[in-house]
């Protein structure tokens, strides 16, 4: 019997995503692009160890909001903030499983872009296009809200102010796009979510992945 995909070489590996064994060059070919990897198989984490070992710097100019400079220590003043926004995501994973790297960029990206705009005085939101994205952005959106509301009610505590929200915001951002490495089916960051905060990280489907055309 030949690999499923290719109908040429022998399989080799069992792959969780399709649910029966496939060559080893259709697995690496294929990891992230037709097939849905799940984030604990054993070959996408032995391509994530190689992936970090040879990450190399982005560069300046290609990270999201280059012009946003972000203040000593405001990590340290928002960790509920970043708590906030990373476990919204984590908890949108548990509804769209299909969720990926590119679609939680887009929602970050509209994200900075509001609260850029309401730091400078002015009320403008364009959300994406659609889907997965457009519907992650809304509950971002809502999470800062309901956290604020929180903070307000617990006098003791910093609110979150609109800059901090960008800051925040980009920083996530950047940090997606330092670990993704651009397959569409990537969700190196998730995984990353995953690992920082375990709590509210969903269960893997045990069901087969395969993105059909």
């Amino acid at each position: 019997m030949n690999c499923p995909i290719c109908d040429r070489r022998k399989p080799a590996r069992q792959c969780p995503a399709r649910g029966d064994a496939i060559c080893t060059i259709c697995c690496g070919q294929e990891r992230e692009l037709s097939l849905d990897c799940p984030h604990d198989c054993i070959y996408l984490l032995r391509a994530r160890e190689q992936e970090e070992a040879h990450r190399q710097s982005v560069p300046p100019g290609e990270l999201p909001f280059p012009g946003v400079v972000l203040p000593t220590g405001v990590l340290d003043l928002n960790r509920a903030l970043v708590a906030a926004l990373g476990t919204t995501i984590l908890g949108f994973l548990a509804e769209a499983p299909r969720l990926n790297d590119a679609d939680v960029a887009a929602s970050l990206h509209a994200l900075a872009e509001t609260y850029r705009t309401l730091t400078s005085g002015l009320i403008y939101e364009k959300p994406p296009q659609g889907g997965p994205a457009r519907e992650l952005y809304a509950k971002l959106r809502d999470a800062v809200q309901e956290l604020k509301k929180e903070q307000l009610a617990r006098a003791a505590l910093p609110v979150a102010k609109d800059s901090d929200v960008l800051y925040i915001t980009v920083f996530l951002a950047r940090v997606l796009r330092a670990r993704s490495n651009g397959r569409p089916r990537c969700r190196a960051f998730l995984d990353f979510l995953r690992a920082q905060f375990p709590q509210a990280a969903p269960a893997e489907r045990d069901a087969p992945r395969i993105i059909v055309p």
